[in-house]
C-alpha cells in the first residue's frame, strides 16, 4: 500500500501590498480624529467666539479719545476665556477615547504606546497654536486700527506702569508687542492645551482632568489674593506665574510692576513643566494597562 501524496498548504498573500508604519501614519490617525469629531468644532469655534467676540465688545465699549495701556492689549481679556476652551479639548483628545474605549482600538493599531502619545501631541499643538495665532492676530489688527494713531495721555501712562509705545505723540505698536500678542500668546495657549493632554493621559478621566487644569490656571491667583501680608514674597511669586498674569505680561501689561514684562520667562517655565508632564505620561502610558 502505497502512502498518500501530501501536497503542500497553498500560500496566500495579500493583494494589498504590506508597508511599515511610521510616525507619518500615526499624525494622519490622529489628524482624522482631530478634525472629524465635534468636540474640536465646539470647543475652537467657541474659543474664537469669546476672543473675537470679546474684543469687539471692548472696542465698541471704549469712548476715550486717548490711550493708556499698549494699543494690542485690549485682546487680553477674551484670551483670558479663549484658553478654558483650548484646555477642555487638550483633556478631551485622549480622555474621550478611555471614556468610550477607542483607545484599545488604536493601541491594538499602533503597539508604539510612545508613538500615539507623540502624534497627539503633535498634531494637537500644531492645531491648537495655529487657531489661537489667527485669532489673537485678528484682534490684534482690530485694537491696531482702534487705538492706534490716537494721542497718548503720557501722564497717566506713566504712573500706571503701562508699557505703551508713543512715536510723534500719537499711540502705536511695537514689534516686541505684535510678536508677544500673536505668536507669544498662540504658543502660550498652546502649551497650556499640551499640559492638559498630558493630565487627561495621567489622570484617565475628563472631569477630573479638566478640572485639575483648571485649578492649575486660576487657583495661584487666586490664592495669593488672598495670601496673609507676611508671605509677600510667595505671593509675588504665585501672581506672576500665574496664567492671567503671564498672558497679560505677554501683552505686556503685567499685574505686578517688577515682575517679568514680555512673559518670556513665563513662557520657558510654562515649556519645561509641559515638557516634564509629557515625559510622566509618555511614562505611565507604557507601563499601565489599558
Amino acid at each position: 500500500m502505497t502512502a498518500p501524496v501530501q501536497h503542500p498548504a497553498p500560500q496566500f498573500s495579500s493583494a494589498i501590498p504590506v508597508q511599515k508604519t511610521h510616525l507619518g501614519h500615526a499624525l494622519a490617525s490622529e489628524w482624522t480624529k482631530i478634525r472629524t469629531v465635534r468636540s474640536t468644532l465646539w470647543t475652537l469655534g467657541v474659543m474664537l467666539v469669546l476672543v473675537l467676540g470679546i474684543n469687539l465688545l471692548v472696542v465698541g465699549a471704549s469712548s476715550h479719545d486717548y490711550v493708556t495701556d499698549p494699543v494690542l492689549a485690549f485682546g487680553l481679556f477674551g484670551v483670558l476665556l479663549g484658553q478654558l476652551c483650548v484646555i477642555t479639548l487638550g483633556v478631551l483628545v485622549i480622555s474621550s477615547e478611555y471614556g468610550t474605549g477607542m483607545i484599545r482600538t488604536t493601541l491594538t493599531a499602533s503597539p508604539q504606546r510612545g508613538r500615539i502619545l507623540a502624534a497627539k501631541a503633535i498634531v494637537f499643538f500644531a492645531l491648537s497654536f495655529t487657531v489661537t495665532t489667527v485669532a489673537c492676530t485678528l484682534t490684534a489688527l482690530m485694537n491696531n486700527a482702534a487705538f492706534g494713531g490716537r494721542p497718548a495721555n503720557n501722564e497717566d501712562a506713566f504712573y500706571s506702569g503701562s508699557h505703551l509705545v508713543v512715536e510723534h505723540g500719537l499711540t502705536t505698536a511695537s514689534g516686541s508687542q505684535w510678536l508677544g500678542a500673536t505668536v507669544g500668546v498662540g504658543l502660550y495657549v498652546a502649551l497650556l492645551g499640551l499640559l492638559s493632554l498630558a493630565v487627561g493621559t495621567l489622570l484617565r478621566h475628563s472631569a477630573g482632568a479638566i478640572t485639575t487644569m483648571t485649578g492649575v490656571v486660576l487657583l495661584p491667583l487666586i490664592v495669593a489674593i488672598f495670601m496673609p501680608a507676611g508671605l509677600h514674597a510667595l505671593q509675588e511669586k504665585l501672581i506672576e506665574y500665574s496664567s492671567p498674569n503671564a498672558i497679560a505680561s505677554l501683552y505686556q501689561m503685567p499685574m505686578l510692576e517688577n515682575g517679568s514684562a514680555d512673559g518670556v520667562r513665563q513662557l520657558i517655565v510654562l515649556a519645561v513643566v509641559t515638557a516634564v508632564a509629557l515625559g510622566g505620561a509618555y511614562a505611565v502610558l507604557a507601563k499601565r494597562d489599558v
